[in-house]
């Protein structure tokens, strides 16, 4: 699900830092770029959106004075210079208060706080935070974010300091241990089968001696495994 955000900010150079971290990030669309409050209102008289970033600083209605004016305000990250606000923002339920200049990795953070019925961003498998509800989340692999859905999910290999996350379309590299994945996979869904191997229950199709066939892919079973696999499938 795309989120849909306006930028309000009188600084285009403030616009230009936001609308690159965003182009970083799957399913962020840009709906308007608004250079003070006034433009702002008008636009969102006419319109919906998801997210407003929003500078307080600024000519003819500060932020703050802007958002009490709306009857119906969207999620909101402050993005402003100034941090003596930060209290007032917070009992105007803002989502995050960002001090300017901010990192690509502070903003993803707020980012991740915007809606929590979408999918998880996370920058590497050692921050991961387990969460069994969710069907997908967002890894980073080549200076990318790439959304993974659960059920797409056919096999992870580890090797060494990397996990190969096998999907139904394409293999995606990142660094990590299978441990870490392990922790985000629900536990009645994937099963490890091998030290370096987790799969997905429901994409097996079929087993023969120890080895697993998955779509077009054969995964062994190790040893230690194969006990813990009989009883699972039993």
């Amino acid at each position: 699900m795309s989120i849909k955000y306006i930028i309000v900010d009188d600084e285009s150079v403030a616009h230009d830092i936001i609308k690159k971290y965003c182009s970083l990030l799957p399913n962020m669309q840009l709906m308007q770029d608004c250079y003070d409050a006034i433009e702002a209102i008008e636009y969102l008289n006419n319109n919906e959106v998801d997210l407003i970033f929003l500078d307080l600083n600024m000519p003819k209605l500060q932020g703050f004075e802007f958002l009490k004016t709306l009857s119906h305000s969207p999620k909101v990250i402050v993005t402003t210079a100034y941090k003596e606000h930060a209290l007032e923002g917070y009992e105007l339920n803002i989502i995050d208060y960002l001090l300017k200049p901010f990192s690509f990795e502070r903003f993803l953070k707020a980012v991740n706080k915007v809606r929590t019925d979408t999918p998880k961003i996370i920058s590497n498998l050692q921050n991961v935070v387990a969460d069994k509800k969710q069907e997908s989340f967002f890894l980073r692999s080549d200076n990318k974010y790439t959304q993974i859905v659960l059920n797409d999910i056919l096999f992870v290999e580890s090797s060494g300091n990397y996990i190969k996350i096998v999907l139904k379309e394409e293999i995606i590299t990142t660094r990590g241990k299978l441990s870490s994945m392990m922790e985000l996979m629900p536990i009645d869904s994937f099963i490890q089968v091998h030290r370096s191997f987790m799969v997905a229950q429901k994409h097996i199709k079929r087993i023969e001696g120890n080895q697993i066939f998955l779509d077009n892919y054969t995964v062994p079973i190790g040893k230690l495994f194969k006990v813990q696999l009989d009883r699972i499938l039993k």
